[in-house]
C-alpha cells in the first residue's frame, strides 16, 4: 500500500485536487446571469442551479491549477476523459452541496481568520515580513477580481473546509495495523543473483539475410516514414469571447439595483467574553457553582473594569477565547447562540453585560467595538460588479460563439476564411503536423492536441480536402483545421536500414540465447536444490530498498512464495539478459525507522479519512437533493453542427 501511494504520488494528489480539495475561487456569480436570461443548466444542487458556463469556468481553472502544480510533467489530455469531464461536475455538485451545509450549520469564519489567511498566501510579503498590498491586489487584477470578490470567495470556502476537516480529522488509524503493515514493507530477503548477460552470447548468433529480411517485413511501422501534414488553423479560445464582451454604465447600474443585498453589510459587533462553563444535563447544584462564581467575577468587574482580559485569561473556560483574553473578534446575527447574541447586541461600546445564562454555562460579556450596518455606494463597488459582470458575459459569449464556430466550419467546409471573417479571427498555418502529438512541442498547443490530429488525418480532412469538425482541446477552447499539404506514410528501403536491422536481430537472438541458457540453469538448480552452486554476494532487500538489483529481478523477488526457503527464481531482464535470484531467508529491518513508521501511519489515517469524507459528502449530496440534468459532453457545440 505505502509502495503504491509513493510511486503513484501524481496520480494520488491529481485524485485529491478532483474530488476532495474545495478550490478557492471556483464558484462564479449567478445572480447576474439569472437576471439577463436562462443558462443550461447541468445539475440542481439546494435549490440552486451549475450552469455550463460555471461547469467551463471551473474547467479552465482546474486545468490552470494543474499546470501550475506540475508544469511541464502536466499532460492535458488526462482531463480529456468522460471520467474526467464528469468527475468535474461532480466535484462542482460537492462543493454546492458543502456550501449548503455550511450555510445551514451556521458555519462562519471571522474577519481575524480571513485576514490570517491571506496573509499566509506565498509570495505576498515583502521583504520585512510586511503584507504586499500592491502585489496582492494585482495578481487579483489578472484574474478579473477585486479584493472584496475574492474575500467573500475565500470565506465561503474556509468555512466549507472547516466542515471537511471536522470529518477528516475524525479518522483513526489502528496502530497494531499501521505497525503491521510497517512491518512487512521493511521485512528484508537475503538474495544471491546469476545475471546470464546476452553480450556474453553473441558469438553463438548467426544472422542470416532470411532473418534479417523476415525481421523487417514483421516489424510492423518501425521503420516507416510517419505521414506529414501541413494545415491551416483557427482557435475560439476565452481571451477572444472576452475581447467581444463590453459591460455598459446601465449593466452595472441595473446589476447593482438588483443585487443591493450583496452590498448591504449588516451591524457586527466584536466582544469578548468570560464563559464559566455547565454542560446541559449538570446537576442543580454544578450549575449553583457555576453562576455563583460567574457572579463573583462580575463584581470584581464592576469595580475594576479594566482587569476584564486578566480574569478572562485566568478564569474563562473557553479555550479558543481565554488566551486572547476572552476575545472573539467580530460577529453578526445569527452567528452566536441566541442568549449571547440578543446581550451583545444590547451593549454600549465598552459596557459589561450582566450573568448571561447559555447552552454552555454562564458568560460575562464586555463589548469592544462597533462596526456600524449600511449599504456601500454604487461608485465604491463599481469596479467589482463591472469585473463581475464581463467575467460572466465572457462565459455566455464564449458559448454562443461556439455554436456560430463549429456551424460554419461544418457548413462551408471548403475554407477556414468564412469562420474567421464572421468571427474576427486569425487563420494560422502549421507544418510537420503528424497523426499522434509532437512531445517536441508544448502539451498545451491546440494543434498538437491527440483529438485534433485525429480530426485533421481523417478521410474527409486528407481525401476531400474539408475543414475539420470544431475540436474541443481545453476547457472552453475550439479549433478547426483544413490541409493544405499532405505526405503520406511511406516505409523506408530495406538497404537504407539494413545495418539497424541486423543490430535489432543480433540483440533479439542474443537475448533469447541468454534466457535459454538461464532458464536451463533455473530449472538445473530447482530439480537439485543442493547442487546450486551459487557464489555471487548475498545481498539483503526490501520494498523499501533494492539494493541494487535489477527493476525487473526485484520485483520477482518481491512476488516470490517464501513460505519455504530457499527458493529461486527467475526473471528476463529486458536489454540486459536472464536473472536468476535464490532467496536464502528471511530477517527483520537492521533498525526501525521511527520517522518512516509514522509517515505510513498517517498515510493510513489520510486513506482512511478521504474515504469517510467521501461518504460525507455522498450524505450532504442527498440532503441537498442533488441532481443531474445533463451530463457534460465531450465536444461543445460540435453535436448540433454534426447532425445538418
Amino acid at each position: 500500500m505505502f509502495e503504491f501511494i509513493r510511486t503513484h504520488q501524481r496520480l494520488m494528489q491529481f485524485v485529491l485536487l478532483l474530488f476532495i480539495i474545495p478550490s478557492f475561487a471556483l464558484f462564479g456569480v449567478e445572480s447576474y446571469m439569472r437576471m439577463r436570461g436562462g443558462d443550461d443548466a447541468m445539475a440542481k444542487v439546494a435549490g440552486q442551479t451549475i450552469t455550463k458556463e460555471e461547469y467551463d469556468v471551473a474547467r479552465r481553472e482546474q486545468t490552470e491549477r494543474l499546470r501550475q502544480a506540475y508544469g511541464a510533467q502536466f499532460d492535458p489530455k488526462i482531463l480529456d476523459t468522460p471520467e474526467a469531464r464528469q468527475a468535474v461536475l461532480d466535484n462542482l455538485i460537492a462543493q454546492k452541496a458543502i456550501a449548503a451545509e455550511a450555510v445551514r450549520s451556521h458555519v462562519s469564519v471571522s474577519d481575524g481568520d480571513l485576514q490570517r489567511a491571506i496573509m499566509q498566501i506565498p509570495g505576498l510579503q515583502k521583504e520585512d515580513g510586511s503584507f504586499d498590498m500592491e502585489r496582492y491586489k494585482a495578481i487579483l487584477a489578472t484574474q478579473g477580481k477585486t479584493p472584496d470578490m475574492f474575500d467573500r470567495e475565500l470565506r465561503r470556502d474556509l468555512a466549507m473546509q472547516q466542515l471537511n476537516a471536522a470529518v477528516q480529522n475524525s479518522a483513526f488509524a489502528p496502530k497494531t495495523l499501521a505497525t503491521r503493515l510497517s512491518e512487512i514493507n521493511e521485512q528484508q530477503r537475503e538474495v544471491q543473483a546469476v545475471v546470464f548477460k546476452a553480450e556474453d552470447y553473441a558469438s553463438q548468433v548467426k544472422v542470416t539475410d532470411d532473418m534479417l529480411k523476415s525481421f523487417y517485413d514483421n516489424s510492423g511501422s518501425r521503420f516507416d516514414t510517419p505521414e506529414r501534414a501541413k494545415a491551416e488553423i483557427v482557435v475560439l479560445s476565452p481571451e477572444s469571447a472576452a475581447s467581444q464582451v463590453s459591460v455598459s454604465d446601465a449593466d452595472i447600474k441595473s446589476y447593482y439595483e438588483q443585487n443591493k443585498k450583496r452590498y448591504t453589510t449588516e451591524e457586527q459587533r466584536r466582544a469578548s467574553h468570560i464563559l464559566i462553563a455547565a454542560a446541559k444535563d449538570a446537576s442543580a447544584k454544578q450549575k449553583e457553582a457555576a453562576r455563583a462564581k460567574a457572579e463573583s467575577l462580575l463584581a470584581q468587574l464592576r469595580k475594576n473594569p479594566n482587569d476584564f482580559a486578566r480574569l478572562a485569561k485566568e478564569n474563562s473556560q473557553d479555550p479558543g477565547s481565554a488566551e486572547r483574553g476572552g476575545d472573539l473578534d467580530f460577529f453578526g446575527r445569527g452567528m452566536m447562540v441566541k442568549p449571547f447574541e440578543d446581550a451583545a447586541f444590547k451593549l454600549k461600546q465598552g459596557e459589561i453585560s450582566d450573568v448571561v445564562e447559555s447552552e454552555f454555562g454562564y458568560h460575562i460579556i464586555k463589548l469592544t467595538d462597533v462596526k456600524p450596518g449600511g449599504v456601500r455606494p454604487l461608485e465604491e463597488v463599481k469596479d467589482q460588479i463591472a469585473a463581475e459582470i464581463r467575467k460572466q458575459l465572457a462565459a455566455k459569449k464564449f458559448s454562443e460563439l461556439a455554436e456560430t464556430f463549429s456551424n460554419t466550419v461544418y457548413e462551408q467546409a471548403d475554407s477556414l476564411k468564412p469562420v474567421a471573417d464572421k468571427l474576427g479571427l486569425k487563420i494560422e498555418t502549421v507544418s510537420n503536423l503528424s497523426r499522434t502529438p509532437n512531445p517536441a512541442l508544448p502539451k498545451d498547443a491546440p494543434y498538437n492536441n491527440p483529438k485534433f490530429l485525429s480530426a485533421l488525418f481523417s478521410d474527409d480532412a486528407v481525401r476531400n480536402k474539408h475543414n475539420t469538425e470544431a475540436v474541443e482541446v481545453g476547457p472552453s477552447t475550439l479549433i478547426a483545421g483544413h490541409v493544405i499539404e499532405y505526405q503520406p506514410k511511406s516505409r523506408k528501403p530495406f538497404e537504407q536500414v539494413k545495418d539497424e536491422v541486423r543490430a535489432a536481430v543480433l540483440k533479439q537472438e542474443e537475448m533469447a540465447a541468454a534466457k535459454k541458457a538461464g532458464e536451463a540453469r533455473l530449472a538445473e538448480w530447482k530439480a537439485k536444490p543442493e547442487a546450486a552452486g551459487m557464489n555471487a554476494e548475498k545481498k539483503l532487500v526490501s520494498r523499501a530498498k533494492d539494493n541494487g538489483l535489477d527493476a525487473a529481478g526485484f520485483l520477482a523477488v518481491m512476488r516470490a512464495d517464501v513460505t519455504k526457503l530457499p527458493t529461486l527464481v527467475g526473471a528476463e531482464l529486458p536489454g540486459k539478459g536472464y536473472g536468476v535470484y535464490r532467496i536464502n531467508r528471511l530477517a527483520p529491518a537492521d533498525k526501525i525507522d521511527t520517522a518512516r513508521r509514522q509517515s505510513e501511519q498517517q498515510q493510513v489515517a489520510g486513506a482512511l479519512s478521504q474515504s469517510e469524507t467521501l461518504a460525507y459528502i455522498d450524505v450532504l449530496k442527498a440532503r441537498a437533493k442533488a441532481k443531474i440534468l445533463h451530463a457534460p459532453s465531450a465536444e461543445a457545440g460540435v453535436d448540433q453542427a454534426q447532425q445538418k
